[in-house]
């Protein structure tokens, strides 16, 4: 297949400083939760992306300077020579498919607390330092000293990435968490010399830093700025507003060598899609571009190469910067170029990538299971293992597990029978995903299905509620069972471990039930919340636009409290807070009893009671288990059926986020018929600190 005419704009190749891009395709920085532990894993998920088609991959942040870094966070760092060499694998993995590699230096300033290095943070103005979990320590104000010393640092910074290979070098100055915006931002720089007070005076240090980089490396490499579209206060009165970017773009407009725009504070970039479609960020970077002969980059969860063409034929922008499409789909220019677009695994938006850096944990995707485990486990997320042997696989159930075991199978030559009981494949993502702001979650069962369709050694039978006898009836050499599992409906999860008391004088329901559009009678429901993901949010906000009178207790301290890793608790509380819903914190039902639900202080114990028609419980889950307990009944029976195993995976093993099931199904279907590792060994590669000479 060839590519459509239609895209061919997007690979152009563009000038970028003294260096060319070959096409319009920009892997924008984005952590990945491996940073300096995992160095050989991130740079082959970059070299993945470079083989992808992407013109320009980039690193994550990489903290230039020990006397500004994030801990607990894992990123990369820039601190002496002993770091070159890492980053160097990076940059080799990037050139090896032809594509530019950038570096993105950063010095986080007020947003550092310096938990390992012990250092003093410095910042524009002495404040509290701005982190996620409002760390108890204070910046300093840099003197013009620190600032002259701190110019020095960013110099030999540059050196060092250019010694490493990098062609890019970006100046971080965005999301909250580089130096160059927080003398930007009148929140962060109440300074009253001269790099405080007007416009000019806070961008004096940037365009020192930019000089001062041209001069060191400007020769070889691009130098670039990554700078927030918008930055407010929550009174709206400080920060560093889109008219003054404007305004800044407007005065240095040929200063670095492109501008690489996005939206205010984290959270504000990466948007879930519960919360913001595709493009977003358009009204904030719309007409920037006619202020600078220089390439403007910019983001919005780009997955349609139409939406794509139309920023750029717009004049919006040059460069179609991405983090999470390029995550779930790190062949997506590829595709483009070689008119397979349908083949395309398009973000969903569930930020689930950016729960591995809040957790200091190797990333994950809900589409693309392979990602971070490039290096680790050596897995492609085009190419996979051909099969073993003529063996044929019953797949049982066709959720998330069961459709990406059969679609990864099926990839891999093995006759694949899918057994799903309903009237159509999916699973709990057809349910969820009709819930407000949900609807992209469909993707995950849409992209599947279609490949399964391609696939001739593939069979999908749905209505086929299938029985132990069935199965060792069928002679299947290899079983396995996706059976997905059912929301609790007594309670049992964290806070509680039995039961909850209850003497059934108001009415139970689980979330199942909403998703099957069983409603309450009544118009007051309760909602118990000791699951702390997306679902009792969600649901809150769904019965409330119906027009009931929710109250929603939960055991936390915040609503949807594991949320605070996807970046959207903020959003979700406010959301729920404007639909009228009635947040209870630090609270867990006790019991139900005489039409009232007691819920007490998880603190003081203290006890209310609340008149409800409905009890909604939001607790754990239960896996749906009986046929494998049934199969494992009858051992005795597998061999003369032909059976050689009989595995179970996804939420029918062990419930979990959507992305767990697709990497559980994605791990069968490579692993089968492979070593188990149920010797103790390792299933992946990792790298040690080497022991420093005593």
């Amino acid at each position: 297949m060839s590519r459509d005419p239609r895209y061919d704009l997007l690979f152009e190749p563009l000038q970028l400083g003294p260096v060319v891009a070959k096409n319009r395709f920009y892997q924008v920085p984005h952590c990945n939760g491996g940073g300096y532990r995992d160095p050989s894993a991130a740079a082959a998920m970059r070299n993945i992306k470079a083989e992808g088609g992407w013109g320009v991959v980039f690193t994550e942040q990489v903290e230039m300077h020990h006397t500004s870094e994030i801990t607990p966070f894992i990123e990369l760092r820039l601190w002496d020579d002993n770091d070159i060499p890492m980053l160097a694998r990076m940059a080799d993995a990037i050139h090896e498919h032809d594509a530019l590699a950038g570096i993105e230096l950063t010095y986080p300033g007020v947003n550092a607390p310096n938990f390992y290095t012990r250092e003093v943070p410095m910042a524009p103005t002495a404040l509290p330092v701005r982190t996620f979990s409002n760390d108890p320590v204070q910046a300093k104000e840099m003197t013009l000293r620190d600032i002259e010393n701190f110019r020095q640092w960013h110099r030999l910074a540059a050196r060092r990435a250019k010694m490493a290979g990098f062609d890019v070098i970006c100046l971080y100055g965005a999301h909250g968490f580089g130096v160059i915006q927080h003398f930007l931002s009148t929140v962060t720089n109440q300074r009253s010399d001269a790099y405080g007070g007007s416009l000019k005076n806070r961008s004096r240090l940037f365009r020192e830093l930019v000089s001062d980089t041209k001069e060191e490396v400007g020769d070889t490499c691009a130098i670039t700025v990554r700078l927030s579209l918008e930055e407010t206060s929550v009174s709206g009165q400080l920060g560093f507003s889109n008219q003054e970017l404007r305004e800044l773009i407007d005065l240095h407009s040929d200063l670095p060598d492109a501008w690489d725009l996005a939206q205010g504070a984290w959270e504000d970039c990466s948007v879930t899609s519960r919360f913001a479609e595709s493009g977003s960020q358009q009204s904030l970077v719309s007409g920037i571009r006619d202020l600078t002969s220089k390439p403007v980059i910019g983001v919005g969860r780009f997955t349609s190469p139409d939406m794509m063409v139309s920023q750029i034929k717009s004049g919006a922008l040059d460069f179609i910067g991405c983090a999470r499409p390029s995550i779930a789909d790190p062949w997506l220019p590829r595709k483009v170029d070689e008119g397979r677009v349908e083949d395309i695994r398009e973000c969903i938006g569930c930020n689930i990538c950016i729960t591995g850096d809040m957790t200091s944990s190797p990333s994950r995707c809900t589409q693309n299971p392979t990602f971070m485990e490039e290096w680790r486990r050596d897995w492609h997320p085009e190419r996979i293992e051909n099969k073993k042997s003529d063996s044929t696989v019953l797949v049982v159930g066709a959720g998330p597990a069961g459709l990406e075991a059969a679609m990864s199978l099926g990839r891999r030559g093995y006759e694949v029978t899918l057994a799903e009981k309903t009237n159509e494949v999916g699973g709990r993502i057809n349910l969820e995903s009709q819930l407000p702001g949900l609807s992209a979650w469909r993707r995950v069962r849409d992209y599947r299905e279609y490949q399964i369709n391609q696939l001739p050694s593939v069979s999908t039978f749905l209505e086929s509620e299938l029985d132990a006898s069935q199965v060792l009836e069928f002679g299947f050499h290899h079983v396995v069972l996706a059976t997905g599992s059912s929301w609790r409906r007594d309670g049992v999860a964290r806070y509680h471990v039995t039961p909850i008391v209850s003497d059934n004088s108001v009415p139970v329901f689980t979330p199942d039930d909403l998703m099957n559009d069983r409603l309450p009678d009544g118009h007051r429901v309760v909602i118990y919340d000791d699951d702390h993901y997306y679902m009792g949010s969600v649901l809150a906000e769904l019965l409330a636009g119906k027009g009931y009178q929710v109250v929603l207790i939960t055991p936390s301290a915040y609503v949807a409290e594991w949320t605070l890793n996807t970046l959207e608790q903020t959003s979700i509380h406010n959301r729920l807070v404007n639909s009228g819903v009635d947040i209870q914190l630090n609270r867990a039902v006790a019991s139900v009893k005489s039409g009232l639900v007691e819920h007490t202080c998880t603190y003081s114990g203290r006890s209310l009671e609340a008149e409800a028609d409905a009890l909604l419980i939001v607790a754990s889950r239960e896996s749906n288990r009986s046929l494998w307990d049934s199969l494992n009944a009858q051992q005795a029976q597998f061999e003369p059926a032909g059976i050689k195993s009989v595995s179970i995976i996804g939420d029918a093993d062990a419930p979990a986020p959507i992305a767990w099931a697709v990497y559980a199904g994605h791990r069968y279907a490579r692993e089968l018929e492979s070593a188990t590792h149920d010797d103790g060994q390792l299933p992946f590669k990792r790298e040690l600190v080497e022991l420093a000479v005593i």
